[in-house]
Parts: structure tokens; C-alpha cells; sequence
């Protein structure tokens, strides 16, 4: 036999593996006896360059010696004709079967296979042979790429026109005209299909031009082309027991996140207009049509021009693209470059900076040069060259680089037809691959690679060199449509917990999700940003929390150029807005709402204290001018409310003035918000009931707000107290009645009254609400009246309440009412507080009272500082104790403030100087740590889930060294107030008699 394919070959590689080499050939044997072959078997391996072309097959990859051995006649007839006439010859078969229309399903994805197992094998044949450049290998690949493609569309148009979906106006060339387009991108849109590739396709269509013929109108139109699509990528990558045609990947489409596999051409156009990226510039340089209706095709590609081709770029789109580079930096086979286990195609010095190195420059100077517009790689490096846009030498360099690194690439692949670029990480493995490649030892192809990845770095840094790089991270890349692995690693070594889900949530951003990020200046800072933000978020308590808070955030901007260039002009504002989204979700939820609220941070006086209770109140009632109606007056006291909240947060998330003041500034907003509000709702209930003259409302504060100790999540301790009109003081409540159109007596009216003022300061409005309510401080507990009339509240304190109700007594203040109201609810107060107790009775309910308290709540966490023992509850346990146990004598005594007690105690010397300062230091030392957690993790949390910024916060907060310290610091307080605790209030209890241990209903 005469065979034209060994006349040909010059030279091949050696068989690394001998024993299967010599076992296939014996395979080889066996098979064409099988098939009645043998006699020209023999012949090609009696021929010197057969049997060495045979045993550089099966000496070193399986894939194609499977290739073989299952097609024998096949291999024979390459053998005789050559690759080139073969690939004609598979090329004409797939045509045929295009033009019969005649095949099923079935025999349509057996026959495609078939033809991509000879095309994978003469391929590979011509390429370890030496018969063909790489142009013609990647050439012969794209083009049964494309032919495959053409069949199977054609077969699914024919089906669908059979099942009368669809009208072709010609049957026997059912791709003309049929509105159906297919675009190749990548290696297959470049004609430069690597020989174990997928193909990335865009699949379109065009309503006006495709007949279809089913019901449901334009979105059956959509339905059935999205279906049509799935059979198409079906067809390619099933895989069956004759193999697989190509893996497809529809992920280079707009947004395919949120998008259909199949988008009309109008879609499709709308979003490359509107949210196209420089990134998805960068891929529609290599779009062509490869299938289907490629008229449409066209038309779209041409229509794409201004986008791909932008005529003049400004400074901000070029440090974008710059951006995309420096995103690509430093991963695959790590941040050196290496032979074992170095990735050629993303790795340093590899193929994709090759590819990156022409289409960087192609999106710069393209649009004014149409010469720029190649789609190979080398076609656009030569182009490059011409134009001056790069030298000659660095052309050649990377021209000859990219052909070195593609046939290694190759080889790889068809060693076991895997979709790999990455070398083996052993000698034995690089052994094998040089010897593939022709080398005769592991070590010179060793040298060879090392020189072209270095080459390749050189001038693709040259490139760049004048654009920094982003931030050391890592690899952070969001481009494209799928997971990098690279980005995924780098995102967990950070502390993200769900790598996908923060790229599927930076891949929304990118896609223009957001009308703060649809503008390209917009995405193209945010690019720039991408690295700080992600490691700003990394450093919070929890970094998946924060990107999910700050996703919220941006998705209710109308703009985010100005915050973005904001956060480039001040990056401690980036910071402390990932703190804020990551460690502190009251105010995240706050800065959601008002995203203005970062001009005033950037403000030269956001970090000055806020004025005090007056000042607040008179900003209030100015802001509260422009109210039209109610509905005004509650969105507006809220949104004043919450952005001053906002800044005393931000003060302590950032550690700024004095830490014991910031609950006292709460305190005095709360005060505020009280005084200005109150007289509003009395006015909006007048209209309805009246009023009633002569009396008068009082609200009073307790507990957090009545001692200035609040943070910034607490919620409002009240009781509400009234008096009569003074000239039916002795006279029942219902004689005399509010004097509106629906009049009330007075202990309806107030009741009343006070629970309007209860729903103003709690109703859900768009901004929130402004507090929550507790009233179980008042008369009676939950069983009391709303609001109570001052003699009956006096009354009561004197003759029937419990102890429980005088210590919280001892932090009740009037924070709003009538003058002379408030000066008879003070002299009131200081009445019942300073009678003479019997102490044993008074010790004995104390003590009984913790007790039952700790059962309820007991905890043993150091950082749930109110209720562990030794926490804020047993100090305000000792102080309200030894104020009602000696303010009959010592009347000075009395302070709503609890450390402010604990110094009057001591200065009257009620307690020793030892004590007084360690409960001072540990009563500021908790509030300051309890404060800081209200505003970021549960005390419970703080151990796993805090970050090491808010660790840092933790410390300076507690005035300690650092975080293990301040843990310690609490340990040694909490035990010292336990120590005390015990010898003032528990150690003298159990001496009592027991009837003492038990709590009376009487305050005695």
C-alpha cells in the first residue's frame, strides 16, 4: 500500500512508555485482524515511520491510541491519504448529512461523535508528526467546530419546522434566514480551537425575522428558542458511549446570571449599550457567526462596533482595562514562575497573558484604527507592531511564545483528552510531556518553557508597569461568568465563608444589577475598588454579612460614582463603611436607608460631641417645621433620630471622645426626641378630644434613660403621670370632661393620651421606628394603668408597692411635662425614696429578688455583661440597695446614674474607697464593652465570630492592650464586683431569718 502520510513525516517523538507502546501495537494487530485489515496493518507497521508513528501514539496517549485501536480502518485510511484530504473527506460527511435531513436524533449525535474521534486523531496526527503549523491545527479545529455546530442546528430547525413550530423558507437549507444565529467566541470565534477545548457560544435570535409558528406570542417566541438551545447544547456534549462532539459554555452572554440561554438580538444589544463591560469588549473582539443564520450574525456584530470600537477612551476606561490586568496578576502556579504544576494557559508568562498583552492595546487604539480589529492573537500582535502601538521584538517575542505554549497545551490534551493547561507536578509526569513534545530529556523542555514564561512576563509587565498593582490579596477575578478557583481561594484565605456566592454577587454588580452601578464610570471604579473593598469587608466581624448589608446598600443608591470616587478619596471611609456593614447591623440598616449619611462622616465635625438634650431638641424642632401633617412629623422625628443615632454609633465604632458619654448622648436624643414630640401629639389628640384645663401630662423615664446609661439599641423604660385640674382635684375623674368634639374624663383622656404618644414613638413608618417601649416599670407591672394620676401613683409608692418598684424608682427622672407637674413628681419621688426602711426586710428582698433574677438569666460569658454575676445588673442591685437603705439619713445620696451614686456613696463614706473604685472602673469598663456589642456581635458571638477590627475596637474600647487583655480585664472586674456583691448584700442576707428571704409584697 502506498501511504502518502509516512512519506511525510520528518520526525516524531519517542514512546516514554515502551511496555504500552509494545502492548498497543499487539492491540493494533488484533484489531485490524478483527476487521479484516490485517494485511495493511502489517504493511504501515512493517513501514519504519508507521510503526514509529504508531508507537509514538500509544507510547505516550491513551486518548489517541483509543482513537486507534476503536477506528482502525480509519487510521489506516489517514495512514493513506493524509490529514488533510481526511479532515475534507469527515467535513463532506457532516455536510451531507446537513443536506440529507433525513437522520434522527439518535443517528445525528452518534455520527457527530464519530466525526470528532477522527478529527481529534488526524489532528493530532498532523500536530506530533510536524505536517502542520499551529494556525492549521487550531484552523481544522474551528472549522469542524463549526460545521458540527451547522448540522445539528440544522436538524433541530428541521425538527421543529416537522412539529410546526417553525416556517424555513428553504427546508433544504434550513440555517438561511431562519432568524437563529449561533456566535462563537474565544478560540473558536478567533479560529484558534485548542485541541481538547470547549466552545463559548452567545446564542440569538431575531423575533422580526424567525417564523415561528407556535402559540403564546413573544414569550413563546423566547420559550422555544430557549429550548431549541438546550437540544443544541445537548447534541454537543451529551456524553454517550461514542464520546462527545465539544463541552459548550453559554456563560460569555449578558448576564447570565439573569438571562435565558437564548436572547432576542434587541436584548442582547440593549445590554451591551447600556451595561456592556470592558471585559465583555475585550470578548466580543473574537465574535463571529459560526452557525445558524449568520446574516443576523453579522448585523449584530456590526451593530456592536461602537461598543467594541470606542473611538476615544478618557483616562478612568483605560486604568478599567489596566484594572482587569491586574485583577489576572499573581495566581495559577502561584506568584513565581514555574515548570511543575505551572498552568501555561492563566498562570505567569502564559497564554492568557499573551492573549491579554494584544487586547488590552486592541480596546485602546482600536476604535481609531480598523487595522486593530483581528481576531487571532498573532494577526493582532503583527497588527500592533505595524501600527507602532508595541515593537517589533516584543511582536516576535510573544508571537513565538504563544506558538510554544499552544503545542504544549496541546500535548497535554491529548494525552487524556482532558480540558487541562496545567503541567504535572512531578518529574515523572514533565518526563513524559517533554518527551511527547520531542524532547529528549525533561530538563530541556524545562529550560525552553522557562525562557518563553519569562519572556512573556517581561513584556506584559512592561506593558503595565506604570499601573500599581490593586492591593496584595490575591487572585480576585469577577471577569467572565464563571468561578475563578483562584478568586474562590483567595476569597476564603480572606474569611469569606461562601466564596460563589460573593462572586455571584460581585458578578451583579458588574452586570449593572443596581442602578448605582449601571453607568460605566460607575463599574469602572468599582473595579479599581474591587480588591480594597473585598479586604475592607475581611476585616470585619463577619465579611459575608458585610458584602451582603453593603449589596443592600448599593441597591438602593440612584448613583454610585459620587460614593465610589468618595471611597477612592478617602479610604478610611471605606473602611469604616465595612465595619459598619460587617460588625454593626443597626447601623447598616440605618446608612441603607440614607445613603447621605457619608457626607456628613466626611464633615469636619461628625466626630465633634453632639450638643446636649436642649440644643437636640431646638435641631428637632426646626427640622420638624417642614412637617405638612402627622405622617410628616413621625418619617421626619425619625429620620433626625436615626442619624444622629447613626453618628453617636459611628463615634464608637471608631472609638471616638470620651466612651462613658456616649450613653449619656443617647439619653439626651431620646430626652429630645421626648420633649418635641410630646406636645405634637398632644396638639393632633386635641383636635379630636380636647383638652383639659389645668392638667397636664408627665412622661418619666426609668432604667437605661432614667439613670444616661443607654447604648445604642436600647429601648425606653417609661411611666406616665397626670394630674387634675386643680378645681375638681377632690372631685371622681368623670365630672368634668376634655372639652373637644369627642370629650373625655381625665383618666381616659390620659390613658389614652399617653398610649398615642406610645404608638408615635413605635409605629413602623418608611424610616423605622424611633424606639421600643417598656412599661412594666410602672405602677403594677404589666396589670397598672397607662398613665397614672400623681396622688393615686404617690399613693400607691407609699402604701402598696413592692421593693422591686422603689429601686427601680431610685433611676426614675422627668424627662418632659408641665413645670409645676414635674416639681410635684420630683418632691414625690425623693418622698418615697428617702422614708426610713427597716433594713432587714430590705436586705432580705434584695437579696431574694437576684436570686430569682439570676435563675431566669443566669449566663456565664464574661461578655454578656449585664446578667453574668459580677456583671451591670448586681451593681445596679448595690447601688439602688444602699440608696434606699440610707437616703433617709443621707438624702444626697439619691442619683438616677449608677456610677454617680457609687461616688456619692462613697464620698459620704457609705462604702469604702476600695470598693467605690473598683465599682466605678468596672461598672464604666462593662458599660463601654456592653456598648460596643449592642452595636455589633451578641456577647455570646464574640469569641468566634469577632473580626480582628472589632477585636482592636473591643480593646480601646475597654482601655485595654489588646483583645485578650480586655478578656482578662473582665474577669478580674466581674469577680471583684462578685467579691463585693457578697459582703454587701449576700453575706449578710444569710444571717437573716428565712420569712426575711422571701419577697413582700409590701415595701415596708
Amino acid at each position: 500500500m502506498n501511504f502518502v502520510l509516512l512519506d511525510e513525516i520528518s520526525t516524531l517523538p519517542q514512546a516514554y512508555d515502551d511496555a504500552r507502546a509494545e502492548r498497543d501495537l499487539e492491540n493494533w494487530r488484533s484489531a485490524a485482524a478483527h476487521v479484516e485489515l490485517g494485511a495493511a496493518a502489517a504493511a504501515l507497521t512493517d513501514h519504519g515511520a508507521g510503526e514509529g508513528l504508531l508507537r509514538a501514539i500509544f507510547g505516550n496517549s491513551p486518548f489517541l491510541a483509543r482513537c486507534v485501536l476503536k477506528d482502525v480502518r480509519f487510521m489506516l485510511r489517514l495512514a493513506e491519504l493524509g490529514p488533510g484530504p481526511c479532515l475534507d473527506s469527515v467535513i463532506a460527511d457532516l455536510d451531507d448529512l446537513n443536506d440529507s435531513g433525513g437522520a434522527n436524533g439518535v443517528t445525528i449525535m452518534r455520527r457527530l461523535r464519530i466525526a470528532r474521534s477522527r478529527v481529534a486523531l488526524l489532528v493530532g496526527v498532523a500536530d506530533i508528526a510536524g505536517l502542520w503549523p499551529l494556525e492549521r491545527v487550531t484552523a481544522a479545529l474551528s472549522r469542524f467546530a463549526e460545521v458540527a455546530l451547522g448540522a445539528a442546528v440544522a436538524h433541530l430547525l428541521r425538527a421543529a419546522a416537522s412539529a410546526g413550530d417553525l416556517r424555513l423558507d428553504d427546508p433544504a437549507d434550513p440555517q438561511t434566514g431562519c432568524g437563529l444565529t449561533i456566535l462563537g467566541l474565544g478560540k473558536l470565534g478567533a479560529g484558534e480551537l485548542n485541541y481538547s477545548s470547549d466552545i463559548d457560544l452567545i446564542i440569538l435570535y431575531d423575533p422580526e425575522i424567525a417564523q415561528y409558528t407556535g402559540g403564546d406570542g413573544p414569550w413563546g417566541t423566547q420559550a422555544f428558542f430557549v429550548r431549541l438551545t438546550r437540544h443544541l447544547v445537548r447534541l454537543m456534549q451529551e456524553r454517550s458511549a461514542d464520546g462527545y462532539v465539544f463541552r459548550t459554555d453559554l456563560r460569555l452572554r449578558p448576564d447570565p446570571g439573569a438571562t435565558p440561554p437564548a436572547m432576542s438580538v434587541e436584548a442582547a444589544e440593549t445590554y451591551y449599550e447600556n451595561l456592556g463591560q470592558n471585559w465583555e469588549r475585550a470578548a466580543m473582539i473574537k465574535a463571529r457567526p459560526v452557525a445558524g443564520d449568520r446574516a443576523v450574525g453579522e448585523a449584530f456584530v456590526a451593530a456592536l462596533t461602537p461598543f467594541i470600537w470606542r473611538r476615544n477612551l478618557d483616562f478612568a476606561a483605560i486604568q478599567d482595562i489596566h484594572s482587569i490586568k491586574r485583577q489576572i496578576n499573581a495566581h495559577y502556579g502561584g506568584a513565581s514562575i514555574a515548570v511543575a504544576g505551572h498552568n501555561v494557559k492563566l498562570g505567569r508568562g502564559g497564554i492568557r497573558e499573551i492573549e491579554f498583552f494584544a487586547q488590552t492595546q486592541q480596546l485602546i487604539w482600536g476604535g481609531r484604527d480598523t487595522g486593530l480589529r483581528q481576531r487571532s492573537t498573532v494577526e493582532a500582535l503583527r497588527a500592533l507592531a505595524k501600527a507602532g502601538r508595541i515593537d517589533e521584538q516584543a511582536s516576535d517575542d510573544m508571537s513565538e511564545a504563544y506558538g510554544f505554549l499552544r503545542r504544549v497545551e496541546h500535548r497535554l490534551q491529548m494525552i487524556n483528552d482532558a480540558q487541562t493547561h496545567t503541567l504535572p507536578r512531578d518529574g515523572d509526569g514533565i518526563a513524559a510531556l517533554a518527551t511527547f513534545l520531542g524532547y529528549d530529556h525533561g530538563d530541556d523542555f524545562a529550560g525552553e518553557l522557562l525562557e518563553r514564561l519569562t519572556l512573556v512576563e517581561r513584556h506584559y509587565a512592561d506593558l503595565f508597569e506604570e499601573a500599581p498593582a490593586l492591593a496584595p490579596v490575591g487572585n480576585l477575578v469577577f471577569t467572565g461568568a464563571e468561578d475563578d478557583p483562584g478568586t474562590l481561594a483567595t476569597l476564603k484565605s480572606l474569611g469569606f465563608a461562601d466564596g460563589a456566592a460573593v462572586g455571584a454577587v460581585v458578578r451583579g454588580w458588574h452586570h449593572g444589577r443596581h442602578r448605582a452601578v449601571r453607568s460605566t464610570r460607575a463599574r469602572e471604579l468599582l473595579t479599581e475598588l474591587m480588591p480594597f473593598l473585598l479586604g475592607a469587608f475581611a476585616r470585619t466581624a463577619n465579611p459575608d454579612a458585610a458584602l451582603i448589608n453593603f449589596n443592600e446598600f448599593l441597591s438602593r443608591l440612584p448613583a454610585g460614582v459620587q460614593l465610589f470616587s468618595l471611597f477612592n478619596a478617602n479610604p478610611e471611609l471605606l473602611e469604616l463603611v465595612a465595619e459598619i456593614m460587617g460588625s454593626a447591623p443597626r447601623l447598616a440598616e440605618r446608612l441603607s436607608r440614607n445613603a447621605l449619611l457619608l457626607d456628613g462622616v466626611v464633615s469636619g465635625d461628625f466626630r465633634d460631641p453632639l450638643p446636649n438634650a436642649d440644643a437636640l431638641a431646638d435641631e428637632l424642632e426646626s427640622a420638624l417645621s417642614e412637617a405638612r401633617d402627622f405622617q410628616d412629623i413621625l418619617e421626619i422625628s425619625r429620620r433626625w433620630a436615626h442619624d444622629r443615632e447613626f453618628q453617636i454609633g459611628v463615634q464608637m465604632l471608631r472609638g471616638d471622645g470620651e466612651a462613658d458619654r456616649l450613653g449619656a448622648t443617647l439619653a439626651d436624643l431620646a430626652d429630645a426626641v421626648l420633649r418635641v414630640l410630646k406636645p405634637r401629639v398632644e396638639d393632633s389628640f386635641a383636635e379630636i378630644h380636647g383638652r383639659l384645663p389645668g392638667a397636664g401630662l408627665a412622661v418619666v423615664g426609668l432604667g437605661n434613660l432614667g439613670g444616661r446609661e443607654m447604648t445604642i439599641s436600647s429601648d425606653l423604660d417609661l411611666t406616665f403621670i397626670y394630674n387634675k385640674p386643680e378645681d375638681i382635684k377632690h372631685q371622681t375623674s368623670g365630672a368634668i370632661l376634655s372639652d373637644g368634639p369627642k370629650p373625655l374624663p381625665a383618666l381616659q383622656y390620659f390613658a389614652r393620651l399617653s398610649q398615642r404618644l406610645i404608638n408615635a414613638l413605635t409605629a413602623l413608618t418608611g424610616e423605622g421606628r424611633l424606639y421600643e417601649i417598656d412599661m412594666r416599670l410602672r405602677p403594677s407591672g404589666k396589670a397598672g394603668p397607662v398613665a397614672s394620676e400623681i396622688d393615686s401613683f404617690l399613693s400607691y409608692q407609699l402604701e402598696a408597692a413592692w421593693t422591686w418598684e422603689h429601686l427601680a424608682l431610685t433611676r426614675a427622672r422627668v424627662i418632659a411635662g408641665p413645670e409645676s407637674l414635674s416639681v410635684r413628681i420630683e418632691q414625690g419621688l425623693r418622698h418615697v425614696l428617702t422614708r426610713p426602711r427597716e433594713p432587714s426586710k430590705l436586705l432580705g428582698d434584695v437579696s431574694h429578688m437576684r436570686r430569682r433574677m439570676d435563675v431566669e438569666h443566669h449566663v456565664e460569658i464574661p461578655w454578656k455583661t449585664k446578667y453574668v454575676r459580677g456583671g451591670l445588673v448586681d451593681m445596679e442591685f448595690i447601688a439602688e440597695y444602699l440608696q434606699l437603705r440610707h437616703a433617709s439619713d443621707h438624702g444626697e445620696v439619691l442619683s438616677a446614674n449608677t456610677i454617680d451614686a457609687f461616688e456619692r456613696l462613697g464620698a459620704l463614706g457609705l462604702i469604702n474607697p476600695e470598693d467605690r473604685a473598683a465599682l466605678v472602673d468596672a461598672s464604666r469598663l462593662m458599660r463601654r464593652v456592653r456598648g460596643m456589642l449592642r452595636l455589633t456581635v451578641d456577647g455570646a458571638q464574640v469569641e468566634t465570630h469577632a473580626s480582628v477590627g472589632l477585636r482592636t475596637a473591643l480593646a480601646r474600647a475597654g482601655e485595654a492592650a489588646d483583645f485578650d487583655s480586655l478578656r482578662q480585664k473582665l474577669l478580674t472586674a466581674q469577680a471583684d464586683v462578685r467579691a463585693i456583691y457578697a459582703r454587701i448584700i449576700d453575706e449578710p442576707a444569710a444571717k437573716l431569718p428565712s420569712r426575711l428571704l422571701k419577697n413582700s409584697p409590701q415595701a415596708g
